[in-house]
């Protein structure tokens, strides 16, 4: 059975150019700014890689050079979720080519399958490839919850099941999916949406999938420590702040979150449409709310890791 996965996933953005290609370049920098400020798995493309927004050879492009560029750094996780469960499978095929640990899928968008539509689903992905496969809950944007049940009996066919990435942001679930699933597979990985990570470790959370690594990764790399430590005073003061953060974050995201990174000397181009750039009123108050969270003094600013704060 592949390895366990834990930790902080970074997820970084699709950089584009001014000519609205992917900057391949840009790309693989902020990958490996991301390892290097201690992301211990990488996840591409996420929503916030604009992943909807991108070509089924993009994306397939991107897996490659994600593989490539985190050069077994840390495990590799392929987003693949799409409506039509046939270009899931392609996508899924080709990134355990690409060489990637593990694929993630959610349910389909628009359809609403009951539940054995998204049980085939999701079994027609875990049979296709060998690598680790993870399940995605967004019920709010999708319709559909995952439940514990649906968990189990996905565990139970497929030894390769590897983990869930929750977004419902809702506690009682995500503790009742950590209990039943550890019941099931004590290897089972369930990561919180964003870093929310003292609520979610503390009930057997594994980790979380990053929002804001790419703007504040000494943060995120602090609480995670702090939370996997048992130092819980400590960590309960850095979720404060980077709750907080993803607060600022949320409005208008993903296009804050480049804007952001800008802010922080790390452009990656503009959204793509439909997304829209923020307005300069908005990022004025973007600038301010990092500067009132500390993040523009205490950060790395620009691509270099050998320094926080500003040059």
């Amino acid at each position: 059975m592949p390895s366990a996965l834990r930790g902080v996933a970074a997820t970084p953005v699709t950089p584009f150019t001014a000519d609205d290609r992917v900057d391949w370049p840009t790309f693989e920098r902020l990958v490996d700014f991301l390892i290097e400020q201690g992301a211990q798995l990488l996840a591409v493309p996420l929503h916030i890689g604009e992943s909807l927004n991108l070509s089924l050879e993009e994306r397939k492009t991107l897996a490659e050079a994600a593989v490539k560029t985190a050069a077994g750094r840390v495990p590799v996780i392929i987003n693949v979720g799409l409506p039509a469960t046939g270009h899931v499978v392609e996508l899924a095929r080709h990134a355990e080519r690409a060489g990637a640990d593990a694929v993630i899928a959610i349910a389909p968008y628009h359809w609403a399958p009951p539940r054995e539509g998204l049980l085939a689903h999701f079994s027609a992905i875990a049979s296709a490839v060998g690598i680790n496969v993870l399940a995605y809950n967004f019920p709010r944007k999708i319709g559909v919850t995952l439940t514990t049940d649906f968990l189990v009996e996905l565990i139970e066919r497929f030894g390769h099941f590897a983990g869930l990435k929750d977004a419902s942001y809702d506690m009682q679930y995500f503790t009742e999916a950590c209990r039943v699933t550890r019941a099931a597979r004590p290897e089972f990985a369930i990561f919180t949406g964003v870093e929310y990570l003292l609520p979610s470790m503390v009930v057997g959370g594994a980790g979380s999938f990053s929002a804001c690594g790419a703007i504040a990764p000494g943060l995120v790399r602090s609480l995670y420590e702090a939370c996997a430590g048992g130092s819980l005073e400590r960590a309960q003061a850095l979720q404060y702040t980077l709750s907080q953060l993803w607060q600022v974050l949320s409005a208008g995201y993903p296009a804050s979150i480049k804007a952001a990174m800008a802010l922080m000397g790390r452009p990656a181009g503009q959204p793509r449409l439909p997304i829209t750039p923020l307005g300069e009123d908005q990022v004025a108050r973007l600038r301010t709310k990092l500067e009132q969270l500390g993040v523009l003094e205490r950060e790395p600013f620009g691509w270099s890791t050998a320094h926080a704060g500003r040059a």
